[in-house]
Parts: structure tokens; C-alpha cells; sequence
């Protein structure tokens, strides 16, 4: 047990080596992982910023912004626990094959729906007054406690995806904490961009299934090298491109 928590300590405390930042942030590859978290996390999490907003819409105007600010700041601590641990765990083979196949799951759930011609709607009505965080926290606090608690839910795939493109500390804690940020400032340009460009939810899922396969090739030490990576991605956008130009003309 104490060799675990020695393991994870010095995980949290690569997050605060300057070598690793310069690594980094002079690699463009990383950047360019970095880039990929970010529009994927993006794609998937569009409209979960527009359900944060449904919860807190019983608030005053002046506490509903407290709420999502404290929920941002719960979403921020919760990577950065969820990584740090995050990094240790995925070096177990069996966690490995779970998450590549929580990842195909999605996928393939997400596709199914789609060939029966189902749309699953996210329905959300807010918080109930009565609730249980409510009574216990009182309205503002419960409130934050439930962003929290979202925030988690909603965080679960984007981490799971983003260990499959990378095992990088710094990669991945920049790739969550800008993936955090977009999902809440600019959700609404990902949603215009959706209703525009519908093929892009689509694009996301086949981008998981690869990933999916790229984490459990890794279980049998086989890596899919970066350029073929990339390429694959800048292919699936191309496909998506063109796609959408041809079914509009």
C-alpha cells in the first residue's frame, strides 16, 4: 500500500517540475494531443454546459454565476485528482482493457442508436426544491454540491478517452484543464457548430472507437506512432468535411 501512495505522490509532484513543462510546451507533438483532448472534449461535452445552466436556473441571477464558478473550480480539482491517480492506475494492464472497453461501448451504443434512428434526449428540469442536497446544504450549496456531482458524471468518459491518447502527466493535465474550460466557455460554438455540421457527433465516436483500440493495442506493448495518429484524425475531419458538403448539395 505505501509503495501505491508513493507512486501516485510522485505523480502529483511531476506536476510541479519545471522540466516536464518545458518538455512540453516546446514538443509539438504535445501540443498537437493537446489539441486533439481539446476538440474532442469539446464534441462530446457541447451540450453538458447547457445542462449545468438548466440546474442552477432556480437561483438569483447573481448566485446562479457563483454556483458555476465554484462547480468550475470542483471540474479544475477534480481532473487534477482524477490524473494524478488517473496516471498510476493506467499502467495496470486491467484497467487498460476496461477503459478501452468502456470506450468501444460508447461507440458502439452511440451507433446503434443511430441506425435505429434513435435520439436520446437529455431531459433535465433542474433541481428539485425538495431534494436531498437541498435539505442538506441548503438551495445554494446543494446546488453547487449536484454542478459538483454532474461535473464528475460528465467527466468520466472525456478522462478515460484522453488516457487512451496519451500517458503523459502535463499533456494530459493541460489537454483536461483546457478541455474543462471549453466545455464551459465556449459550449455554444460547439453546439452552432453540431446543428451546422451534424456529421461531427458522428466524427467524435469513430475518433473513441480508435482510441479504444489504440489503448488496448497498448495492453500488448504495440503503440500506433503519432503520425499515424494525426493522420488518422485529420482524415476523419476531411471524411466529415466532405461528407457534410455532399449530402447538403
Amino acid at each position: 500500500m505505501s509503495e501505491i501512495i508513493q507512486d501516485i505522490t510522485k505523480t502529483y509532484a511531476q506536476f510541479f517540475e519545471w522540466d516536464m513543462w518545458m518538455e512540453v510546451l516546446t514538443d509539438p507533438v504535445s501540443w498537437g494531443l493537446i489539441g486533439t483532448l481539446v476538440v474532442l472534449e469539446g464534441l462530446l461535452s457541447s451540450d453538458n454546459a447547457l445542462v449545468l445552466a438548466v440546474m442552477v436556473r432556480h437561483l438569483p441571477g447573481a448566485q446562479r454565476r457563483k454556483a458555476l464558478f465554484y462547480g468550475l473550480i470542483g471540474a479544475y480539482l477534480l481532473r487534477f485528482i482524477a490524473i494524478g491517480i488517473g496516471v498510476y492506475l493506467i499502467k495496470l494492464w486491467w484497467i487498460k482493457v476496461f477503459g478501452a472497453l468502456y470506450l468501444a461501448w460508447l461507440s458502439i451504443h452511440y451507433f446503434v442508436d443511430k441506425s435505429m434512428g434513435e435520439k436520446v434526449d437529455q431531459e433535465v428540469t433542474g433541481i428539485k426544491k425538495n431534494g436531498l442536497l437541498i435539505k442538506l446544504f441548503g438551495p445554494f450549496w446543494g446546488t453547487v454540491a449536484a454542478v459538483e456531482m454532474m461535473d464528475a458524471a460528465f467527466s468520466v468518459d472525456s478522462i478515460l478517452a484522453a488516457f487512451g491518447i496519451s500517458e503523459k502527466v502535463w499533456v494530459l493535465l493541460i489537454g483536461g484543464m483546457l478541455g474543462v474550460l471549453m466545455m464551459r466557455g465556449v459550449a455554444g460554438l460547439f453546439l452552432r457548430l453540431i446543428d451546422r455540421i451534424p456529421e461531427l457527433e458522428t466524427t467524435a465516436y469513430v475518433i473513441i472507437i480508435f482510441i479504444s483500440i489504440k489503448m488496448l493495442l497498448s495492453v500488448f506493448h504495440i503503440e500506433i506512432e503519432h503520425v499515424y495518429f494525426f493522420a488518422f484524425i485529420l482524415l476523419c475531419f476531411i471524411l466529415t468535411f466532405a461528407t457534410h458538403i455532399l449530402r447538403k448539395k
